[in-house]
């Protein structure tokens, strides 16, 4: 695992991409990254991009042909999370802070991951009934409570299914992460010599 972000003398990028993918836990090389867009398999997909899929997958919700939104377009979690939905046949559009009408693009999908940084800025106006919303935001309020990048009340009123922050995507991702250092390890075993 890197932690970042690091001292402002390094080369972010080139520490980063030292990593190998077989040992890339946290999914954050370019190769890595390149096994996510290419559906190639290199590496592992970013934690909290494969967390969205796992909750999706673990309360067996379809993907296979719904409308999914993806609001954000980060390399940890928005871009990589819509390559896993459209892999999975999945329609996916991303939005982010140039799309017209973002409340409207949200209410059409069956799907929302939303990943936007921005404590509370999923509400009514962009939700609808039978939705699987996923948020993966995580915000600091002034009284120090943590939330996520939707209205976590309005969306229990409204939409089908919504994970909680804190308790939903974070967890996940931890367990995703456990899971890829498991996974390493025995790749590593298989390929030693005794």
């Amino acid at each position: 695992l890197l932690f970042r972000p690091l001292p402002g003398y390094m080369d972010a990028d080139r520490v980063r991409n030292g990593i190998s993918a077989g040992k890339d836990v946290d999914g954050i090389t370019d190769l890595s990254m390149s096994g996510v867009f290419s559906g190639s398999g290199t590496g592992y997909p970013p934690c909290p991009a494969q967390a969205c899929i796992e909750i999706l997958d673990h309360y067996s919700i379809d993907i296979t042909g719904r409308k999914a939104a993806v609001i954000g377009r980060s390399l940890v979690a928005g871009r990589p999370v819509s390559m896993l939905l459209l892999e999975r046949n999945a329609t996916v559009t991303i939005c982010h802070t140039g799309t017209k009408d973002m409340a409207a693009v949200c209410r059409e999908a069956d799907i929302l991951v939303v990943s936007a940084g921005r404590a509370g800025m999923i509400g009514r106006g962009c939700l609808r009934e039978g939705q699987v919303v996923i948020d993966v935001g995580i915000n600091v309020r002034e009284d120090g409570t943590i939330c996520g990048d939707v209205d976590y009340a309005e969306a229990c009123r409204t939409a089908g299914a919504v994970t909680p922050v804190p308790g939903g995507v974070g967890a996940v991702t931890t367990a995703v992460l456990a899971s890829h250092v498991v996974a390493a390890a025995e790749c590593a075993f298989r390929k030693m010599r005794f």
